[in-house]
């Protein structure tokens, strides 16, 4: 019964292919990692491995921040084939869920996971953690070399830069009522206390690697509800801080590079609506950035950002602002100040499940290799959906 079962979903995912190919040609190659299942799937990234191999990995368990049996989950893509192996543990701290992990390769070629482990249950207490390898070629998990946590130390200039920041923007009198305290106001009252800006900071999408060994880590936090980068200047061996990323719900930072040096965030909206993107700007390699704003693209839960071998830029994410039932992907040949063309990679309609959570990476070849939650509404329809898309069909 198992291999009948099995059978079906190949066959499914075949057609999924086919029927993938009239939705859009770029669309090279599209299936499931594993078959579709009950269990909560979410939160996946992706790596090209030196020797070929893809790796990519995911939290896995009864739900999120609730669920004490969250694990990290992984699976890998053997050079030259199509089918992904079975799923194998990364990382688990034992009776605490472990989530969004984000996998990447240092400047030297070590490989890293960082996520985080939830403690007491809530994303404000989450602990950053990481491990490394060297040894990960072999079939199943790498072989981890190293592990620790990543401690970061806001220091008094998180505070005075969130309540300068707060005055940037445009003003905001909401609260609960005459003589309750205002949105504002409780958030730069909170920045002043040294725990709550020391930890609940949280991991979602990759880093962007500068050269001269600065690795820029998107953070965000559940309890300012917005955002901050782990900068290294070692390749990832110590961390610090840089000032906050300031703005009403502006958090899951996905980072690019312009030409002149300066590094761009695109933010997912966890504020007040409309919900569109949000959009901050560093001048100084990431240490500070400015205050953000809202750009035009609807937005609900997700955001993603490359930019191409070609010099365009793509953007990933849902685009809409009531739902996560599409995603699309954006391209742009004017560094995000336009974006000229747009392709659904999930269209579907309202209430007829979620697809989420994206990473986007491009190999040597051009081609781009996209992992997302794929819930498709089922009780037993949760999946990691693995995607490749040839950007050259796209616009031209």
């Amino acid at each position: 019964m198992k291999k009948v079962a099995y059978l079906f979903f190949l066959f499914l995912t075949a057609r999924t292919f086919c029927l993938g190919q009239d939705v859009h040609s770029a669309i090279v190659r599209q299936t499931l990692i594993f078959p579709a299942q009950d269990k909560h799937v979410h939160g996946s990234s992706i790596v090209s491995l030196p020797n070929g191999d893809f790796l990519s990995v995911w939290f896995y368990g009864s739900g999120e921040r609730s669920a004490d049996d969250v694990k990290i989950m992984g699976a890998r893509l053997r050079k030259g084939e199509t089918q992904w192996s079975a799923p194998f543990v990364m990382a688990d701290t034992p009776h605490i869920p472990d989530c969004n992990p984000v996998l990447f390769l240092n400047s030297q070629g070590k490989l890293f996971l960082v996520w985080i482990a939830v403690e007491a249950n809530q994303w404000e207490y989450s602990i950053l953690r990481y491990r490394t390898s060297t040894d990960y070629t072999k079939s199943g998990p790498p072989i981890w070399n190293w592990q620790d946590n990543i401690l970061l130390k806001p220091g008094d200039t998180f505070a005075q830069e969130v309540e300068k920041k707060f005055k940037d923007l445009t003003k905001n009198t909401a609260g609960w009522g005459g003589y309750a305290p205002k949105y504002d106001n409780l958030i730069i009252e909170a920045s002043h206390d040294v725990g709550k800006r020391s930890i609940g900071w949280m991991t979602r999408i990759k880093p962007l690697l500068l050269g001269n060994n600065r690795i820029v880590l998107p953070l965000y936090s559940d309890g300012f509800n917005f955002s901050l980068m782990a900068i290294s200047d070692d390749d990832g061996t110590s961390w610090k801080p840089s000032l906050p990323v300031v703005g009403r719900g502006p958090i899951q930072p996905a980072l690019a590079r312009r030409n002149d040096g300066t590094l761009v965030a695109f933010m997912r909206d966890s504020g007040d609506e409309p919900t569109r993107v949000h959009y901050s700007e560093s001048k100084d390699n990431g240490e500070s950035w400015t205050a953000t704003t809202k750009t035009d693209i609807p937005n609900t839960a997700s955001v993603e950002l490359l930019v191409l071998k070609d010099g365009r830029w793509a953007f990933l994410g849902n685009d809409i602002d009531d739902g996560r039932y599409q995603l699309s992907l954006y391209l742009s040949d004017d560094e995000g100040k336009t974006w000229k063309w747009k392709t659904r990679i999930e269209d579907h309609k309202p209430g007829q499940g979620g697809y989420s959570y994206p990473c986007l990476i491009q190999t040597a070849d051009g081609l781009l290799h996209m992992t997302y939650s794929h819930h498709d509404g089922r009780a037993d329809g949760k999946s990691i959906k693995y995607v490749v898309v040839d950007p050259k069909r796209i616009g031209k």
